[in-house]
């Protein structure tokens, strides 16, 4: 699928014609994965960040977020419950803190190895020399999502960042030996077609292992808060549900090889059927949330994620 083709696709509002194309990815979801949904144990280990992203809830300005980090041994528990469950991975998500060091991380990822699972991590930008010290303790996948390649319409959503680029850090990240997850936000006010067909060129170009694709959906108390993507710009791309569900497809179509997830985003915006839809459109990965209800509901990213549990 070339990029003309890519954006007629992007551009396409017919319900039928969509329904093919999310039918096409479902066939070279079964032909390239096979029928199996893979089950990850997703556990929210801590919500203090460093960060001033103008869209997330974990924004450092933020200051009605209660933060918290869970112990060790709490994460352990929910490690094996996510492996009574069903799940053969466990992925730890936080935001980016000092709090969690380099060798704190280490330690727990070895003990959750010993358990027999294996650690995907989503932990942010680290230093290479911190994303080297997991690989060396037993990580698996590391999972940083570009959310856009336009640098321009980054760096504006991202204020206040230095060190080396994403892109870069993915491109370390394979070379460390890592699984590699990235994906792109969906409907970013700025955002333009040509920009997110670029973005599902560039999964393959990257070679990710791993594609995650979510709608943008701004947190009430961040600058972007009330953001209205509909009229941001001309040629602005809609954060729909829609439109996600056919991005997911593209990425199926264009990476067939690649896990996809059918990500909490949807099922904030499609309660009853956003999950079952994304399996349906190309995703062959399901990442039920084993974080405490105690800190899950302080793990707010965007608006209604709280309310998800255990699906």
């Amino acid at each position: 699928m070339d990029r003309d083709e890519i954006l007629r696709w992007l551009r396409t509002t017919d319900p039928d014609a969509l329904r093919r194309l999310w039918q096409r990815a479902h066939s070279v979801r079964l032909a390239g994965r096979g029928e199996q949904v893979l089950k990850r144990g997703l556990i929210e280990i801590g919500n203090d960040c460093r960060r001033s992203c103008l869209y997330c809830g974990l924004r450092r300005e933020n200051h009605n977020v209660r933060r918290y980090l869970m112990t060790s041994d709490e994460i352990m528990d929910c490690a094996i419950a996510a492996a009574e469950d069903g799940c053969d991975t466990v992925v730890l998500q936080a935001g980016e803190t000092e709090c969690l060091t380099g060798e704190w991380v280490a330690e727990l990822i070895e003990r959750i190895k010993q358990i027999g699972m294996f650690v995907t991590l989503s932990l942010g930008e680290r230093s290479v020399e911190d994303l080297a010290q997991w690989k060396d303790a037993g990580a698996d996948r590391y999972l940083l999502r570009f959310e856009t390649g336009n640098a321009e319409l980054f760096e504006r959503i991202h204020p206040l960042r230095n060190g080396p680029s994403r892109m870069d850090l993915i491109r370390k990240l394979k070379q460390l030996g890592y699984e590699v997850g990235s994906g792109s936000l969906i409907g970013v006010p700025g955002q333009r077609y040509d920009d997110l067909a670029d973005d599902i060129q560039l999964f393959k170009t990257l070679d990710l292992d791993m594609i995650g694709t979510g709608p943008f959906v701004p947190h009430p108390n961040t600058p972007l808060g009330g953001s209205d993507t509909a009229g941001a710009i001309e040629d602005q791309v809609p954060a729909t549900t829609q439109m996600t569900y056919t991005v997911c497809a593209l990425a199926r179509i264009t990476c067939p090889h690649a896990n996809i997830p059918s990500t909490t985003a949807l099922a904030a915006l499609d309660k009853h059927h956003g999950r079952q839809r994304g399996l349906a459109c190309g995703a062959n990965v399901l990442m039920p949330n084993f974080t405490p209800d105690k800190y899950r509901e302080h793990y707010e990213i965007y608006p209604q994620k709280k309310t998800i549990g255990r699906q």
